[in-house]
């Protein structure tokens, strides 16, 4: 009975490792975009300098089991204390396939009708829309991760929220993730 006994709870114990294990590591994601190329410096406008308008982002290679996704793009140049924060989305549909250019900059109006329920949050310029680069320094060209979340439950997640609510809410439910890196630099005046 004893050899038993210590067989299932080593089993147990395996088993639960196994889950952890597969908790924190998740699956990689394809993020990629018409308009933004992996190293390769964004296209004015989608910056504070042109249009200002949102970059079109999709995904694939999600993980089994993906019920919702989310978006956080950040500024790790730019620390106030931690990355500076473009854009957060949250609560995409996994139907989506991924975000349109121009998303509503108003949080009134509507989304794509395969974007029903995705919530925009707060950036750092407290606002719950996209806000293109605009680095402070002409000539020092500032890094914009666009991270994408796959989450293997939906987020229970008031409207509004930030980068730092987001990550808590998400906290244990990340099965899968990849991103997409576009540098941005303002020119020196000539």
């Amino acid at each position: 009975m004893r050899s038993f006994i210590v067989v299932t709870l080593t089993a147990a114990l395996l088993a639960a490792n196994a889950r952890t294990a597969s908790a924190q590591t998740p699956q990689p994601i394809t993020v990629d975009s018409p308009v933004l190329k992996q190293g390769q410096p964004m296209p004015a406008d989608y910056t504070a300098d042109g249009k200002n308008i949102s970059p079109p982002i999709t995904w694939s290679n999600l993980p089994a089991g993906t019920k919702e996704l989310a978006l956080i793009c950040e500024d790790p140049i730019a620390p106030m204390p931690q990355p500076f924060v473009h854009w957060v989305v949250y609560k995409i549909p996994a139907t989506a396939k991924g975000l349109p250019e121009n998303m509503p900059a108003d949080p009134a109006t509507a989304m794509p009708a395969d974007l029903t329920g995705t919530i925009q949050g707060m950036s750092g310029f407290r606002r719950p829309i996209w806000r293109g680069p605009a680095p402070p320094k002409p000539g020092v060209a500032h890094h914009y991760h666009f991270i994408v979340y796959a989450l293997d439950a939906p987020l229970e997640i008031a409207a509004g929220a930030t980068k730092t609510q987001l990550l808590e809410a998400m906290k244990g439910h990340i099965i899968g993730q990849g991103e997409i890196m576009a540098p941005y630099e303002r020119k020196p005046p000539q």
